[in-house]
Formats: structure tokens, sequence, C-alpha cells
């Protein structure tokens, strides 16, 4: 019974009317010789590729960025943990503020001045604040993958038609053999997407927690769907075009958690064109266009074709998000050096904090 249920769920779900175009069933992808179809089933191999990504992470951040870090001046170790007191503690986890009046009322309570309470708050909420240290290392591994998936999508693509001219990834479709090189390019990235939303909960968390989670998420879904459906040669250029602009990205952040303020700004600038010219140029003017308007006209229409350019349009959704952001952060660092709003605006690249954004004003917008 619970067999012939997963049967007819799994026969529904890769209807071939839907996923496949006319005239081309699964069972001729499965016997075809002449081409090396994607494989829906070959996609276990990015969570292989996941594992051993995150085990060298976890090698390179304590071998290589660590040490890189500590010699370029950050501290490895955390400040000075506050005395242990459970009054204080209880209101400072209830708390996400603590008001000069209930300061005062615990310094009457456990007969302090209202100044020692102060300083123990602003010493407890440095005690939670991640070290710098610990998001230099996170940009440096993440800088380390895009900057070699970069590269090696170049190296990867420099060859193949597709990546001069857009009408070549639907030329011949679904008749497209995938090569070796591109197979790995697929399961790394793929991997590598994994990985990261698996470490997002143990990482440093950001302020765009969620939709950092939803574009992993999407992405994903972008990657598995269009190697499902042969999709894979525009799968390449999403890839390269998203990879581009994550690499300035990274080095900023890391330029800023060193301390370096000037060099920061001019990286971030740099960034900021990288990322223009990227997520709002080359991702809808070439990829975009492509999926929507040249397949039309090269291929006959299936209703997969919703799916697909419903996730690339949610992923441009997010690119213009982001944009806002990253045009909010672009002016103010003319007067006051950029600011990562993706990281906790807490750590100076000494890791120690200053008083402002430590007392129990600041703790509020510290934690948001």
């Amino acid at each position: 019974m619970e067999e012939g249920l997963i049967s007819r769920l799994n026969n529904w779900f890769w209807n071939e009317d839907i996923w496949l175009p006319k005239n081309m069933t699964w069972e001729i992808i499965r016997r075809q010789e002449k081409a090396r179809y994607a494989q829906f089933n070959e996609l276990y191999n990015g969570l292989l590729v996941a594992v051993v990504l995150i085990f060298v992470r976890y090698i390179l951040e304590r071998l290589v960025f660590a040490p890189v870090g500590i010699y370029l001046g950050l501290k490895a170790t955390r400040p000075k943990r506050a005395p242990e007191n459970p009054v204080l503690e209880k209101a400072f986890k209830a708390n996400g503020r603590i008001p000069y009046k209930q300061v005062q009322g615990l310094a009457k309570q456990l007969d302090w001045s209202g100044r020692k309470v102060e300083r123990w708050l602003r010493q407890r909420t440095v005690q939670e604040k991640p070290l710098t240290l610990t998001k230099f290392t996170e940009s440096s591994w993440r800088f380390t993958f895009y900057f070699s998936a970069f590269l090696y999508g170049l190296y990867t693509l420099s060859d193949k038609p597709w990546l001069w001219d857009t009408r070549y990834c639907w030329y011949g479709y679904p008749h497209q053999s995938v090569t070796d090189d591109v197979w790995w390019y697929y399961m790394v990235e793929l991997g590598f997407y994994w990985a990261l939303t698996f470490s997002q909960f143990l990482d440093i968390k950001r302020k765009d927690f969620l939709q950092m989670f939803v574009h992993h998420i999407i992405t994903i879904m972008l990657l598995s769907f269009s190697w499902a459906c042969n999709f894979w040669r525009v799968g390449t250029l999403v890839m390269l075009i998203h990879d581009f602009a994550d690499i300035p990205l990274e080095v900023t952040k890391m330029i800023k958690y060193l301390g370096k303020q000037n060099m920061a700004d001019i990286s971030f600038m740099i960034f900021t064109l990288a990322w223009i010219v990227s997520r709002l140029g080359l991702f809808p003017y070439r990829v975009i266009y492509s999926t929507m308007y040249e397949a039309l006209t090269i291929l006959d229409f299936f209703p997969v074709y919703f799916i697909f350019n419903s996730l690339l349009l949610a992923l441009q959704l997010l690119h213009i998000v982001w944009t806002w952001i990253i045009v909010c952060i672009a002016l103010q660092a003319f007067q006051k050096g950029v600011r990562d709003l993706r990281s906790d605006e807490s750590s100076n690249a000494n890791g120690s904090s200053s008083d402002d954004e430590t007392s129990p004003k600041a703790r509020k917008s510290n934690k948001s």
C-alpha cells in the first residue's frame, strides 16, 4: 500500500509533460548513449561535497586564516568575563534595553553605585559579542571559495560558446552532453551552498539571516532544477555571475575587520560597482532575458519554464533589496566609512568595543 502511494506520488511529481519538452521522456534520458545527460540522482554528490567543504573550512580557519589574523593584529582571546551576578544576569537576559531608572533600581537592590551596574552591563554585553578574529576567518573562507570558484568557472566556460552567446544555452536542447569540468563545477557550487545553509546556524548570526537563508535555498533549488531539466548551461552562467561580486565583498569585510578604514572604503566602492554590473546588469539582461525570451524563440514551451523563471525572478528580487542596502552604505561611506550591515556593529579591529556601543542604551540596537 505504502509502496503504491510512493510510486504514484513519484510519478505525479516527475510528470514528463511538466518537466520535459515534447517527444522527450525520462527513459530516453536514462538510455541515451550519444549525449551524457545530467541525471537528477547525481545531485546527492552535492551533499557529499558539502561535508568535504565543511571539513576543509574547519582546517583552513584554524591552521591558516586564524594565524594570519593574529599576525595582522587581531586578538585571539575573549575579553574578561563579567563577575557572576544572578540579579543582573536575569535583568540582562530579560531586557533588550535597561533604562536608567531600572539601572538605579538594580544599584539600590545590590547596594552598588549606578556606575558600577553600568560597568557590569557593558562588560556583559562585550562578553556576548563574537571576536573580530572569528568574523575575519569566516570572511577569509568565503573569499577563498568565491575566488577559486570564479577562476575555475572562467577556465571551464572559456571555450564554451554560451559564455559569449546565450542562445547556445538552448541550441540543441535537450540533447546537450555534460562535460567533466562542468559536472565538477556544478557539484562543487551546489555543495558550497548546502554547506552555507548548514553552517549558517552555527556561524555569527547576521542581520540578514532570513534573507541569506532564503537566498541559499533558492540557489540550491535553482541548481537542482536546472540540473534535473538539463538547463545546466544557463546554470553555469548564474554561478559565474554570482561569484564575481562576492569576491570584493569578502575582501572589504576582511580589510574592515583589520581596521584599515580607508582601504575598506575603496574596496567597498569596487564591490558596489561589481555588484551593480553583475546583479543588476549581467544577471537580468543576459540570464533572465535569455530564459524568458530567447528560450521561447528556440524551444517549444513546457510548464517547468514557469518554475525555473519564478526562481530566477525571486533571486533578482533579493538582489534589488540588497542593492538598496548597499547604496545606503555607499552613501554613508563618504562621511562615516564602510559599515557592514551584515555584521554585528560591535567589535573594532582589536576585538574590543567602545563604551557607546556597550552602554545599556546601545545594547538594544546592537542586538537587533
